[in-house]
């Protein structure tokens, strides 16, 4: 392992493009998402540590984003949408009051890149998708530390990341590999035999394939243990969440596939663990709270005082673990597959699956037609060479056509269910 390439997370190195004793610069791309609003909370009650020059969101809660902006007196608002610029600047306005001059406003498709290259320290990374691909570069190239939430852009554009990201430069924020990069700290690169990645099971642990095949859009989004967008709450319900996170803690860690184990975990209180040559193994474990990861994300090498809440230990508990149902839940099965054939596969496992989800919240598409729709693109997508001479050009062609795809085969899908419930009532 020692002459393999270094790690994108080390918790051994620490990147600091601005060093200095003051409060620590940084910006918040998603900040009306679960991450950001989240990300704030831990900003404000931490000045002494962090100070937010600038937030980003894609548009649709421009009150929520403004009374962000005020409260943090931020620089720079950034929104993806153009045509809500007036109402933000309108909410911004009521927020400020006219003896205030009002933050500079970043607006269209590109306006959370421009502000990941801003002048910062820490930019974070919570989009939502694989839209935050272009952010994530342009942190890099802008040399700020990545705090990075957004494991769609690691997931599409691996090679694009790891040729840009310098050693220590990349803080991972998912509850499990932010949970990986703390257990790792343990340790050296060569004492590492496997990494284990927790899952809670979703709302659908122990349930077979066939009992999966009529469950309901509700159901998919009663997760026990998290809150989170309809996106990801599904994704975790498919498990397509860790099927994604492997390929994730192999690209961050350097540990191949075949040593990159997923075991479900109900309580969520371990979030993951690394087993050590010795027979070691180390877990990091708290209650389901994101505000410690991204604490981790933004502090690292400090940890941040009651970031978060701890156990109470003098309350008893049972904490639980059981082998992943690979029938019933075949996407982490597929995501190895996609990560090991690399290239455009991981882009097109990702948007087919973006698809087919939106399909199944629509309620034209069934559940089992996600993974089942999502295989056939990926499939009919094969195995272009395009491993490490990989372009954002061919990323984006990649996700266009699974994108196409996967929407002609949810559209026929919901088409034959149709007809197939018409032909019962009749």
């Amino acid at each position: 392992m020692s002459d393999s390439p270094a790690p994108l997370a080390d918790p051994h190195l620490v990147y600091d493009p601005v060093p200095g004793d003051g409060p620590k610069d940084v910006v918040i791309l998603g900040s009306t998402g679960s991450i950001g609003t989240q990300a704030i909370d831990l900003v404000l009650r931490n000045p002494d540590r962090f100070r937010a020059t600038g937030l980003s969101a894609n548009g649709g809660r421009v009150g929520l984003l403004a009374e962000q902006a005020y409260r943090l007196r931020v620089r720079t608002v950034a929104v993806a949408r153009e045509d809500v610029v007036p109402a933000l600047r309108d909410a911004l306005t009521a927020q400020y009051g006219t003896g205030e001059p009002l933050p500079e406003i970043l607006a269209g498709p590109d306006a959370a890149t421009q502000l990941a290259a801003s002048d910062c320290h820490t930019v974070l990374n919570g989009i939502t998708g694989s839209i935050g691909l272009a952010p994530t570069l342009a942190a890099l190239e802008a040399n700020r530390t990545l705090a990075l939430a957004n494991k769609e852009s690691l997931i599409v554009g691996g090679p694009l990341v790891k040729a840009l990201a310098k050693p220590g430069q990349i803080i991972p924020v998912d509850s499990e590999h932010a949970a990986l990069f703390q257990a790792l700290a343990a340790g050296t690169r060569a004492d590492v035999r496997k990494l284990v990645v927790t899952a809670s099971g979703g709302p659908f642990r122990g349930r077979t394939k066939a009992e999966l095949a009529n469950v309901t859009v509700e159901d998919a989004l009663a997760h026990p243990t998290w809150a989170m967008g309809p996106v990801i709450t599904i994704n975790s319900a498919t498990l397509v969440n860790k099927g994604l996170e492997v390929i994730e803690a192999h690209l961050l860690y350097d540990i191949p596939f075949e040593r990159i184990e997923v075991v479900v975990h109900p309580q969520s209180y371990v979030h993951s663990m690394v087993e050590f040559t010795d027979g070691s193994t180390i877990a990091q474990a708290t209650p389901p709270d994101m505000r410690g990861p991204i604490a981790i994300g933004l502090g690292w090498p400090e940890r941040v005082p009651d970031a978060a809440p701890a156990f109470d230990w003098s309350t008893a508990s049972t904490w639980e673990f059981f082998p992943l149902d690979t029938d019933a839940f075949p996407s982490v099965g597929l995501a190895r597959h996609v990560g090991e054939l690399a290239g455009t596969a991981p882009a097109v496992f990702n948007a087919a699956n973006e698809e087919c989800v939106d399909a199944f919240l629509r309620g034209t598409l069934p559940f089992n037609g996600i993974m089942e729709t999502v295989t056939r693109v990926v499939d009919e997508h094969g195995t272009p060479g395009t491993g490490t001479s990989l372009t954002v050009p061919d990323v984006l062609e990649a996700e266009t056509w699974a994108r196409a795809r996967a929407r002609e085969l949810t559209a026929q899908t919901g088409h034959t269910a149709q007809t197939a419930t018409a032909e019962a009532r009749a």
